[in-house]
């Protein structure tokens, strides 16, 4: 373990603020999106078709249906999955609000089940006391990266005839019991997210992945305002006309564009390096952090891997009515320490829902002690080092202070 004596005087960082994530964009990208601009398709081409093939190649599934955000990801994964109002879904609290979202979107109600401390994911045992007979739908969120047990998870939903969608926006690269985050092995869809923090990233974009021929056209169609060509499923009298086509539901204009499809492609086949490199800075905290008095780190146990897409730590008791005090110096010392998340409950529209303090008890713990130290494939090991040496100064500072 460092010494939580060490000055951080002898690591200068003369720079902005180290961010919590970055995007980790160069000249093979750049050159890949030019190479879009300058040809015949900018919006629906055919890089959007190689994008979501090399999405299916990777996760090892069979459909992927590339969209505008992960936020539109989880809506027609929702819509998809038939949630409608009347209907429950169960979620975890601790994540973005998306995650929710999508289910009010539907008409339908969320319910939020308590996580694992030691994890921030959602726990099977709460999931079943949560279960009723209007509940049709899991969104288990893998939390920084780390899997959730789908398992677990998989034989609850058997048990109960609901459907699983995985909110795998952290997890693009993550492994469950040797199988690819991204498979589906033990769910319906799997919802990705390309936002700059994420990842890999298309600026803003998403995906849903099945391996389910029907929720995969439906999804096709929710994409594209809910429009098909498709001459199976077309009035049969206008079949064969070319320029015929039909909205038979009401969809979204959720598509993605070839320039973003064009950045995604060539950000996948990076995407094993920068999970490398999460891993290598998650080691290094991890060797540092080991054994100390302030606060918690995360870890792996044998049947996942972890893409580490955050480094949530988590204050000891005594630490934890100081934790603002510390985040905020943190901020001062230019580390762009974050907090993930505010329960989604706790927000004042939820609230306005009907929603209250205390139904997740493990989860608002986990806020009210949770900071995410930065990482991502581009910092430095001077920044590395100064980030570690600036958490010890400043942790010890608020302990005896």
């Amino acid at each position: 373990m460092v010494d939580a004596n060490r000055a951080t005087k002898g690591v200068k960082i003369n720079m902005k603020t180290i961010p919590y994530g970055h995007q980790c964009i160069n000249q093979d990208d750049v050159r890949e999106v030019v190479g879009a601009l300058n040809s015949e398709w900018i919006t629906q081409g055919p890089k959007i078709a190689e994008f979501e093939s090399a999405l299916c190649d990777y996760a090892g599934v069979k459909f992927a249906v590339a969209v505008s955000s992960g936020t539109a990801a989880l809506h027609i994964a929702a819509l998809s999955a038939g949630l409608r109002r009347g209907d429950e879904a169960i979620t975890s609290p601790i994540t973005f609000a998306a995650s929710a979202n999508c289910i009010l979107y539907c008409g339908a109600k969320p319910i939020f089940a308590d996580i694992q401390p030691e994890t921030g994911n959602i726990d099977p045992i709460d999931i079943v006391k949560k279960i009723t007979r209007k509940s049709k739908v899991l969104v288990p969120v893998h939390f920084a990266g780390y899997p959730c047990d789908m398992q677990e998870i998989a034989i609850i939903a058997r048990k109960n005839d609901l459907l699983i969608i995985e909110d795998a926006a952290h997890a693009l690269g993550a492994r469950y019991k040797g199988s690819k985050i991204g498979s589906c092995k033990y769910s319906d869809m799997a919802i990705l997210s390309f936002h700059p923090v994420k990842a890999i990233t298309t600026g803003e974009g998403g995906a849903v992945l099945t391996n389910n021929k029907r929720l995969y056209q439906r999804l096709l169609m929710l994409r594209n305002h809910g429009i098909t060509k498709d001459s199976k499923s077309l009035d049969r009298k206008m079949r064969y006309c070319g320029w015929y086509y039909e909205m038979q539901e009401l969809g979204f204009n959720y598509r993605l564009t070839d320039i973003q499809s064009a950045l995604g492609i060539s950000q996948l086949k990076k995407l094993d390096f920068f999970i490398e490199k999460r891993r290598k800075i998650a080691v290094t905290y991890n060797k540092a952090f080991n054994g100390n008095h302030f606060f918690d780190v995360p870890k792996e146990n044998k049947d996942v891997f972890c893409a580490y897409h955050l480094y949530p730590i988590r204050l000891k008791k005594d630490l934890e009515l100081k934790r603002d005090g510390i985040f905020k110096l943190l901020r001062d010392k230019k580390i762009g320490v974050q907090v993930h998340y505010i329960p989604v409950y706790l927000h004042p529209y939820y609230k306005k829902l009907g929603f209250k303090k205390g139904i997740c008890p493990a989860a608002e713990d986990f806020y009210h002690r949770e900071i995410s130290l930065p990482i991502y494939p581009a910092l430095t090991s001077r920044e590395i080092q100064y980030i570690i040496n600036t958490v010890f100064e400043v942790c010890n500072r608020h302990k005896n202070g």
